[in-house]
């Protein structure tokens, strides 16, 4: 049980095309930079192994970096009751707005329930890519020249903590 040193994206040869997917663990959602960094590796799809109980807030941090990235975003979780787990594995597909729709759109694809079981959560990557090429959210539109504090590793109060561990 050690900590990774990098965020990795691969390509996925599927029967639609080349997919480009990246992943991070269930503590990684905590961060929205996990998220980004994999965005800005090219992921389209991100997938999130968990292991805790998701509930509204944590289902909330997945449907934010889904939206915030514009990429697909899954997750798998234990069901309930392993482990403190609750099931309700997920994906996102970050298309908040189409066209020909007004106003935003759920980028809920999929809310399993509690229990066991194969869910399937179809992802309509031309939709996510034409998405991504027109959208202000993702890259385009980053000002990197002022999150440069976003890189120290200092850490000041209330965020000390004795167990902290690199």
């Amino acid at each position: 049980m050690t900590h990774g040193n990098e965020f990795l994206v691969c390509d996925l040869d599927t029967e639609g095309g080349n997919v480009k997917v990246g992943a991070m663990i269930c503590y990684d959602r905590e961060f929205p930079e996990s998220a980004r960094i994999l965005m800005l590796k090219g992921a389209e799809v991100i997938l999130v192994p968990n292991a805790c109980p998701m509930e509204i807030n944590r289902l909330s941090q997945l449907r934010a970096r889904a939206y915030e990235n514009m990429t697909a975003i899954a997750t798998c979780n234990y069901p309930a009751p392993y482990s403190n787990c609750n099931g309700h594995s997920s994906a996102f597909d970050g298309v908040a707005y189409l066209p020909d729709m007004p106003g935003s759109r759920d980028t809920c694809v999929l809310e399993a329930v509690e229990q066991e079981g194969i869910y399937l959560a179809e992802l309509d990557m031309y939709m996510i890519r034409e998405y991504r090429s027109r959208e202000v959210h993702g890259n385009s539109y980053r000002r990197p020249e002022l999150y440069k504090q976003l890189i120290s590793e200092e850490k000041n109060a209330p965020f000390i903590r004795a167990d902290f561990r690199k």
